[in-house]
């Protein structure tokens, strides 16, 4: 007898069936055994009598999550017995022949009650854990996530092309996983950050359009919405573009597609917006914002500038701005809840955190002594400040007051329930600094990678102030998560290193670590440019799922360990040898 899947049930009734799976539960009624089946389709009762005699002494042995064959006929259940929450709930097999083909001990784990076990308990039982509803919906949602992804690249003349795993270290702002070579001893392999310089090689080759669902590596620490080691993008890229508006509109479709078809949400604005990085930063605090909610950064120096309270006006002094966010109805938040935002306004740098609440006519606040009524009535005016709303105010220099502006409208709208997850924000942020200050290392350096193309090509990069270089580089925000990071590329030997010597990287070192795409630009390069989505955080973010980790069938845990498995390891000493290395620890 061929094997049929429960589902199929409902069209069998009165035949035979052949059903496999994993015991969902067994329930023994004395004269009747019943058994919920589970397959990949869904659960099937199975009914077990005395008189079918060897079948009904196996069905008294099984346990839960034993995997046995059944064989019998469907039939439909008894009225007042139909179950109304499972697809098969109207009919039942009755069971002839019944098969145990393998047994369980006990799980470990707690696989059909959500939050039962810890997540280090859950990845180091990976394997069970799979086995669970929520997994098992998350992994097909991400096969069908992928095979849209697929089908539109493949309509819109895109070419899939695999690129090299083992590559060249280059500076791409994050660490590289590191592999030695046994044959070229002392010599190392890099794992691709990104296939950044190999698509851009393909461009060169006579690709169209390419793409790829790429596995990349960075040695990063992890977080909630980003992974530890390997991670995939959507890769692609276009020949013969010399605007990032082209790449952005032919990408544009797929992205609402996802959002309205898969996931059946709701775009905040049919046409997606764009800021420029410094409207991003002025206006949110963040190059991510999320514009489900609106508390922008208002800037309030035509409130103050002539001001005596001593905080302000040292900030002006000192070259800063005084903005503040207002919270409708933030009368409302505790007195904890605010002296909880101070404190984060003091981790991002800030000295502390002032407010002021309306009540009625009348300002609340420890400052609203150092404030004159006509700054008191000018900042409800530029505010808008009504009954019951709150100001946090930021006096400072830019970088920290936007920085702790921008963490706090994030965390207010986290506390008073600003998102709705049924509606998906997108932005274009646009424009980004090409060079940035690195605080750690006290020098100027790529603000994101080497590849892009200066706003204004090798011109611009003749510049005294190189902090005033823009590149022609793009993010895509979605609902306050960066999920698109992309560029016209600069495809003309010269600009490049020009590049690197504005930051004291001499041509030789651009011929070492890039040689292969510089060469290959003096062999007639099109103008070319393209993007990378990070589809684990797409699909977190459309799935609703708060934990990137939850979006992968194998995930590491929060330190980046792999439970399950064991990983990262020590190795022994005949393979640090073969590679020709000695371990410190």
């Amino acid at each position: 007898m061929k094997r049929s899947f429960s589902i199929d049930g409902l069209s069998l009734v009165g035949q035979g069936i052949m059903v496999k799976g994993w015991v969902q539960s067994r329930r023994d009624h004395g004269g009747l055994i019943f058994v919920d089946l589970r397959d990949h389709r869904g659960i099937i009762q199975l009914v077990l009598t005395p008189e079918k005699g060897e079948a009904f002494k196996i069905a008294e042995k099984i346990r839960d999550e034993f995997v046995i064959q059944a064989n019998g006929t469907v039939r439909n259940r008894e009225k007042g017995l139909v179950n109304p929450k499972l697809t098969t709930g109207q009919i039942e097999v009755l069971v002839d022949d019944l098969k145990i083909l393998s047994t369980s001990k006990p799980l470990p784990i707690s696989i059909f009650q959500e939050n039962a076990s810890s997540e280090e308990q859950r990845f180091k039982y990976r394997y069970l854990d799979l086995r669970s509803n929520k997994s098992q919906y998350i992994l097909k949602k991400r096969a069908e996530y992928l095979r849209i992804l697929r089908n539109f690249m493949e309509k819109n003349e895109f070419l899939e092309v695999t690129t090299p795993i083992l590559g060249v270290s280059s500076p791409e702002g994050a660490r590289d996983f590191l592999v030695p070579s046994r044959v070229h001893p002392g010599k190392f392999y890099a794992l691709p950050q990104s296939p950044q310089q190999f698509k851009q090689l393909l461009m060169v080759g006579g690709v169209y359009r390419y793409y790829q669902i790429a596995p990349c590596f960075r040695d990063e620490d992890p977080r909630a919405d980003r992974l530890y080691g390997d991670f995939y993008h959507l890769d692609l890229e276009m020949s013969f573009v010399e605007d990032g508006e082209e790449v952005r509109s032919t990408v544009e479709p797929l992205i609402k597609d996802l959002i309205t078809n898969f996931a059946s949400k709701k775009l905040l604005n049919d046409t997606i917006p764009v800021l420029s990085y410094q409207e991003a930063i002025s206006n949110y605090g963040s190059d991510k914002p999320d514009l489900r909610f609106d508390m922008k950064l208002i800037n309030l120096e035509e409130c103050f500038r002539n001001t005596n309270f001593e905080v302000f006006k040292k900030a002006f002094i000192n070259g800063g701005v005084v903005k503040a966010i207002k919270v409708t109805k933030g009368s409302k938040l505790s007195r904890s809840q605010i002296d909880h935002y101070t404190t984060l306004a003091k981790e991002d740098g800030a000295k502390g955190l002032a407010y002021i609440i309306r009540e009625g006519d009348q300002f609340k606040s420890p400052i609203t002594k150092f404030l004159s009524k006509t700054e008191l009535d000018s900042v409800a005016q530029k505010t808008e400040l009504n009954d019951g709303d709150l100001i946090f105010f930021g006096a400072d220099n830019p970088d920290i007051v936007n920085r702790v502006l921008g963490r706090l409208r994030n965390e207010i709208a986290s506390d008073l329930g600003l998102r709705d997850d049924n509606i998906v924000s997108l932005v274009w942020v646009v424009d980004f600094p090409y060079y940035e200050w690195d605080e750690t290392n006290q020098k100027i350096d790529f603000g994101h990678n080497p590849f892009s193309m200066p706003k204004g090509g090798l011109e611009a990069l003749s510049t005294d102030n190189l902090l005033s270089v823009i590149a022609d580089q793009y993010d895509m925000v979605m609902n306050g998560y960066e999920i698109c990071s992309g560029a016209i590329r600069n495809h003309d030997p010269q600009v490049m290193y020009k590049a690197f010597e504005n930051i004291g990287y001499p041509k030789e070192t651009v011929d070492q670590k890039f040689g292969a795409m510089v060469n290959a630009f003096r062999y007639g390069a099109p103008p070319h440019g393209g993007c990378a989505f990070g589809i684990d955080r797409i699909l977190m973010v459309l799935i609703d799922e708060p934990n990137i980790r939850e979006v992968l069938a194998f995930p590491k845990n929060g330190s980046g360990i792999d439970l399950m498995m064991g990983a990262p390891s020590f190795i022994d000493d005949k393979q640090l040898k073969e590679l020709g290395l000695k371990s410190i620890f």
